[in-house]
């Protein structure tokens, strides 16, 4: 009988230690529930954080934000799934915020453990808005007869070629104010114990430079992605990039209509205002 002790197998993993990987998902666009890219919503964002948070070995999942906001839905859709995943899969989560994480960006940006920001940075805009155009004048200079028929006296609400009712105006701003008190307890929770300013200055929103951010306890503090990491896990720490799988085999797209060219315009311009109200 052999009582010498076994030997031990993990001799080579104690000498040839593997780098830290640090899964990095990055969330930039307007947030609609659109799929379309340069949108983000929890269908094209959840296949990305189940695999950065599947990965075990990493000590810390990153997030990196470029958002100036959008649907208030797929926001707080987004924030929950990255909370989840991180209690169930006993991740750190860090945010990193590069251009903006404004209104439904700050909203995400909430569910993680620590928020890092650029000095120059946008965050905050906790509020909500709606807004549109009326026509009723145009309409009538032009000889133009709207005709409207509907089923229940509200159906019409916000319509752009009808006059703008008082009572309408009434509704609509009970439904951002409860919208916006849904922001406001997400970020009371979110921020607990570290926001350093009264409701009336963080909830107005106003949006600021991620260094006043910090000042008022939006944010953690200042750094960027890979500084931030080598820092913390050393510099031979790898960044791991959750991207999107193409798909196998892609049809290329052949030809164009004009409602498609329509389409992308559009989308090109509401874009482009989202990001312009914040002066990017």
């Amino acid at each position: 009988m052999n009582d010498a002790p076994a030997p031990n197998r993990n001799w080579l993993s104690r000498i040839i230690r593997r780098p830290p990987v640090i899964p990095v998902v990055r969330l930039q666009g307007v947030i609609a529930a659109d799929q379309r890219p340069g949108r983000l919503n929890i269908a094209g964002v959840e296949p990305l954080l189940a695999r950065a948070f599947a990965m075990k070995a990493a000590p810390a999942v990153a997030i990196v934000i470029n958002s100036p906001g959008g649907s208030p839905v797929q926001s707080r859709l987004i924030s929950k799934r990255i909370r989840e995943l991180a209690d169930r899969h006993n991740k750190t989560v860090l945010v990193f915020v590069e251009d903006a994480a404004a209104s439904g960006g700050y909203f995400i940006a909430v569910a993680g453990d620590e928020i890092l920001v650029d000095p120059s940075s946008i965050v905050g805009s906790i509020g909500v808005i709606m807004a549109g155009f009326g026509f009723v004048e145009a309409i009538g200079k032009l000889g133009i007869e709207r005709r409207v028929h509907t089923a229940g006296r509200n159906k019409s609400t916000l319509d752009p070629f009808l006059p703008e009712k008082a009572e309408d105006v009434e509704r609509i701003k009970q439904f951002e104010l409860d919208i916006h008190e849904v922001f406001i307890e997400h970020v009371r929770k979110g921020r607990r114990g570290r926001l350093k300013a009264d409701d009336d200055v963080l909830f107005t929103g106003q949006w600021w430079t991620g260094l006043r951010g910090v000042d008022l306890g939006l944010v953690d503090g200042i750094g960027d992605l890979h500084a931030t990491l080598r820092e913390r896990y050393g510099d031979t720490v790898v960044l791991k990039h959750i991207a999107p799988k193409r798909p196998l085999f892609a049809l290329p797209r052949l030809g164009f209509s004009a409602q498609s060219m329509v389409e992308d315009v559009t989308h090109s311009i509401e874009d482009r205002a989202w990001w312009a109200r914040l002066g990017l």
